[in-house]
């Protein structure tokens, strides 16, 4: 496997250089005091607004704050805008935020650029934290190339498909215990419409290389395609890609969501929990919100692995974990923040308070020796465990890959190729252009990727 490029992403330092413009366009959506910078016993922490960060907000300053005297001042953004915002902070080394949510895509190629504090020391000053506990995938992902830990995950996934039980008995339909994406396409069109206003089948369309891209580059992997091959040769104009992406633009379209080229995971989220739609397939950490106490949906779902075509699994890995920034002016005060936030004593705290389906699992491997847990999460925390660890980075489809990741390629262009690609095939969602015209266009933007790796 070839090492991806140690070049300063280009796709960051553009968000960098545009941070004047950036900054009035999002400063609308903030959460929460980030204007300043943090120092005394404050700090500041920039997050993805996803349901387990709004809890952790909630509980911050009665428990964290109240024991640690550190306050924190959180700014929650969606997906995309936070992304924008944390790598224009981040390459620039502002300081401007202490910590900020980065994913096991991002940690690798941040680690590189200087811009992460190593949190090896802090570890290993800290043996309450139990790193050890830590699933040896995640650790794994957030290593940088030096072979030090740059981030701690607060929670952990991978994918599978959710359906909706009581639907499905009523119209005769049994879902396959290792299904296949035929045969979810053919359910979603026998459940599309078993109520009024439900359709088959919620898939992300909202482009996005975190969005839409991720569940896409799944299917892609499992029909046999891939961004690059081994030599970074472009193929998003082979058969295989083709195929795997025809097939789900069709499927969404013939059966998916209303509005899907606008749905990403929050509206697919929706779309479940308001009884929308039959089936879903996307993050695992999903399933925590669909069965918490007083879920319309709770207690009605069954759970499935990842479909597949050619592969035997086709379920992504991925974390949302905590990033130190190397500028931070409250490093220490930052760990603990960290330390807190993604330990045992965390998850007892929510699950205590919030109910146990709701801890941000996918982390620990006590998590699914606790038999709180255990009863709690039984609908889905076994089939999570089962796909977090069988999950392929390194290997995730039917030939030698370039560089490692399962629903993206970790190389720091991949952030503005995915998400221009996706659009395109938004597009296609949305009835703009067929899926010939977007992987053409598709193609020609990945063929200028090629170019720079080739050789190498």
């Amino acid at each position: 496997m070839r090492t991806p490029s140690r070049r300063r992403p280009r796709a960051l330092l553009v968000l960098a250089a545009a941070g004047t413009l950036l900054t009035p366009l999002l400063s609308g959506c903030w959460v929460g005091a980030g204007g300043a910078g943090s120092g005394g016993d404050s700090i500041n922490v920039l997050m993805v607004n996803n349901p387990q960060m709004v809890e952790l907000q909630k509980l911050t300053a009665p428990h964290f704050t109240k024991e640690t005297g550190i306050k924190v001042n959180f700014t929650v953004l969606p997906e995309n805008d936070v992304r924008d915002k944390i790598s224009q902070d981040f390459a620039n080394q502002a300081g401007q935020y202490d910590v900020a949510t980065l994913s096991n895509y991002e940690i690798p190629i941040y680690a590189r650029n200087g811009w992460l504090r190593p949190m090896d020391g802090y570890v290993a000053k800290d043996p309450s934290y139990d790193e050890k506990d830590v699933l040896a995938p995640m650790r794994a992902s957030l290593t940088g190339d030096d072979g030090k830990l740059y981030g701690q995950p607060f929670y952990g996934e991978s994918s599978f498909l959710m359906y909706r039980k009581d639907v499905f008995a009523a119209k005769g339909l049994t879902m396959p215990a290792h299904p296949t994406w035929q045969q979810v396409a053919d359910l979603a069109a026998k459940a599309d419409g078993a109520r009024p206003g439900m359709r088959g089948i919620c898939l992300r369309g909202l482009p996005g290389w975190g969005e839409m891209a991720a569940p896409l580059t799944t299917v892609v992997n499992t029909f046999g395609g891939t961004w690059f091959d081994k030599d970074w040769k472009a193929r998003l104009d082979s058969p295989a890609f083709r195929g795997a992406t025809k097939f789900y633009v069709d499927l969404v379209r013939a059966h998916g969501e209303s509005g899907a080229a606008q749905s990403g995971f929050a509206e697919c989220l929706n779309d479940m929990t308001q009884g929308k739609v039959a089936m879903w397939y996307d993050a695992t950490s999903a399933a925590g919100s669909l069965e918490a106490k007083g879920s319309p949906v709770e207690g009605k779902l069954g759970y499935a692995p990842a479909p597949v075509e050619r592969t035997t699994s086709s379920g992504w890995l991925y974390t949302w974990a905590w990033g130190i920034q190397h500028a931070s002016h409250n490093p220490d005060k930052a760990w603990k923040f960290v330390s807190w936030a993604s330990s045992k004593e965390y998850e007892q705290l929510v699950g205590e308070t919030s109910g146990w389906p709701n801890v941000p699992a996918g982390k620990r491997a006590s998590t699914y020796d606790n038999a709180d847990y255990r009863r709690s999460a039984a609908a889905f925390q076994e089939m999570t465990r089962q796909a977090i660890e069988s999950s392929r980075p390194g290997d995730p489809g039917v030939q030698p890959r370039p560089a490692p990741g399962i629903q993206f390629v970790d190389i720091p262009e991949f952030t503005d190729l995915g998400t221009r690609v996706s659009q395109e095939i938004s597009a296609a969602i949305a009835g703009r252009q067929s899926v010939d015209a977007a992987l053409k266009k598709s193609q020609q933007l990945a063929e200028k990727i090629s170019k720079e790796y080739e050789g190498r």
